[in-house]
């Protein structure tokens, strides 16, 4: 076959059908009509001589024929993507794109710190954030779709050979309580203080749930026994329920640093429990690797982990209501050869 049956417009309109469900949606999203959309759609068709859509149903299904030239379409795609930053790259950091994944909690009051001290030293450089689950942020690493991410959860099994994963910071999850609770006069409350508290908690499926849940059973405490009044799906959710009285709840330290410094939760210690789950660095080490992602791992990443420890020794001081104290929180030469480690 001398001449390839279908351009990369073609793969791109194939993808965006499959992603929006219709011919008018995927239209709308490449902003172009949809006569044009259909037209280059037949003309694919008839390329390939094979259908390529069941038209029978109101939403656009995929024939067997379609989800096969899907799957090698977007590695095609995705290809084409490394190839035009790679070029980019020449311009040593004078433009370019970096895609940095994160999941919930880290991507939503850790990484814009990073990222912006990040556009601070190269303003040129386009940034992306994808925040999403653990397990989703993990494949998109593994397809080549973000360049690395932080991640609070277990990677599949499936992945962990693709992958190259480094444990990489601690985030320890506090308990909070509203600042009128009766517990919140209490310097240090006890492990049967807990089975009093009514909860606020995310999905029992999520990972943060999961590793609480972990935690406390280790420290012989029987999480059947919690009373969870309340499942909500964002941790501003939770933590403005909390605020209003209706619970408690574990959340990550970094996402009460500004509650904290407001007065307007309490964080309460409990004695002979720290509940903590450790953050891992993701990458692929076999895609391409852009210096923008290198200059990131390098001169970020030693900073973050610096951050959280902060952020820690900030809320220790909170509870005792003295001056911070020394805590044991990796040193920036020792972060700085675990971003070493990530082969950049």
């Amino acid at each position: 076959m001398s001449d390839l049956p279908f351009t990369l417009d073609q793969l791109r309109i194939l993808k965006a059908i499959a992603a929006e469900g219709s011919f008018k949606r995927a239209a709308d999203s490449l902003y172009v009509s949809q006569p044009a959309v259909s037209l280059q759609v037949q003309n694919l068709e008839r390329q390939l001589d094979v259908p390529l859509f069941d038209r029978g149903g109101r939403r656009a299904q995929l024939t067997e024929a379609g989800h096969l030239l899907l799957s090698y379409g977007e590695k095609i795609l995705t290809l084409c993507q490394e190839t035009c930053r790679a070029i980019e790259d020449l311009q040593n950091l004078q433009g370019g794109t970096l895609i940095v994944g994160a999941s919930q909690t880290t991507g939503t009051y850790l990484l814009p710190r990073m990222i912006g001290m990040f556009r601070q030293k190269y303003p040129d450089v386009a940034v992306q954030l994808h925040v999403h689950s653990t397990r989703r942020t993990s494949w998109s690493v593994a397809n080549g779709q973000i360049d690395l991410a932080i991640i609070g959860g277990e990677i599949s099994p499936e992945l962990q050979d693709s992958l190259e994963i480094v444990p990489y910071a601690e985030d320890e999850l506090a308990l909070i309580l509203p600042i009128g609770h009766a517990l919140a006069r209490e310097e240090i409350i006890q492990k049967d203080d807990l089975y009093k508290l009514q909860f606020i908690a995310l999905d029992s499926q999520s990972t943060i749930r999961k590793v609480i849940d972990q935690v406390l059973t280790r420290c012989g405490i029987e999480t059947r026994r919690l009373r969870i009044e309340m499942e909500l799906n964002s941790i501003e959710a939770i933590k403005n329920a909390v605020q209003s009285g209706l619970g408690a709840a574990f959340v990550s330290i970094s996402a009460i640093e500004k509650e904290l410094q407001m007065g307007v939760l309490h964080r309460a210690k409990i004695n002979d429990v720290i509940v903590k789950r450790m953050l891992s660095v993701i990458i692929n080490p076999n895609r391409y690797r852009s210096k923008a992602a290198e200059a990131f791992c390098k001169e970020i990443l030693p900073k973050f982990a610096s951050y959280t420890a902060e952020i820690q020794r900030y809320t220790i001081a909170t509870i005792a209501h003295t001056e911070p104290i020394p805590v044991i929180a990796p040193s920036l030469e020792h972060v700085a050869r675990v971003a070493s480690d990530i082969d950049v």
